[in-house]
């Protein structure tokens, strides 16, 4: 069985503390058209490198439905500084226009299958009204060095479901540091995590 979530599988569900002081829970994004789940970190070069891209997609596009949510889901005893307190500062420096949530039981991560920081995950309404994965990957291929990409997925997989239609790349590899799993080593990875493509 593959360890990422796989396409067309259903979004698990999540009920996580965010930077605002609120939870947060999969079933309150119930109203939008797109949903963006973006497993990220305070820490990470490809995140830091990434941070402005997703804040302006974010802003982009807010207005049309579409909902983005970032979720730390690292482990805090080796990178303390992605505990909710230094994630509460980072979201106010940076002034994040999107829900920041902390995966302190690393549950959700795994309910996804996320493996690296930033790993995003799209999904659109299926015939069920359910939310359904079109799209998981990188955002581009080049989350380090803003402006040296070359292309855009995940913005392309946006497009494509907000215009009815099946995105003509469903699946990427993340770029990215490995997500910091409790007890593990710094790089480990589930044995059963491969390449997805």
């Amino acid at each position: 069985m593959a360890f990422t979530l796989e396409l067309g599988k259903p979004a698990p569900e999540f009920d996580l503390p965010g930077t605002d002081g609120k939870r947060h829970r999969l079933c309150d994004e119930a109203s939008c058209r797109v949903m963006v789940i973006a497993f990220t970190c305070n820490h990470c070069p490809y995140v830091i490198g990434s941070e402005e891209r997703m804040i302006d997609f974010a802003l982009e596009y807010a207005p049309k439905d579409v909902s983005f949510i970032a979720i730390n889901s690292n482990e805090t005893e080796n990178h303390p500084t992605d505990d909710l307190p230094h994630m509460i500062q980072r979201a106010r420096e940076r002034n994040f226009p999107f829900r920041y949530l902390r995966d302190e039981t690393q549950e959700v991560a795994r309910a996804y299958g996320a493996l690296k920081t930033p790993h995003f995950f799209v999904f659109g309404k299926g015939e069920s009204d359910r939310w359904e994965l079109q799209y998981t990957g990188r955002m581009d291929d080049n989350p380090r060095h803003p402006g040296q990409q070359t292309t855009h997925e995940l913005q392309d997989a946006v497009d494509a479901i907000l215009c009815g239609k099946k995105p003509a790349v469903q699946l990427t590899n993340p770029i990215g540091c490995n997500i910091k799993w409790k007890g593990k080593p710094e790089k480990w990875m589930p044995p059963e995590a491969c390449d997805l493509v």
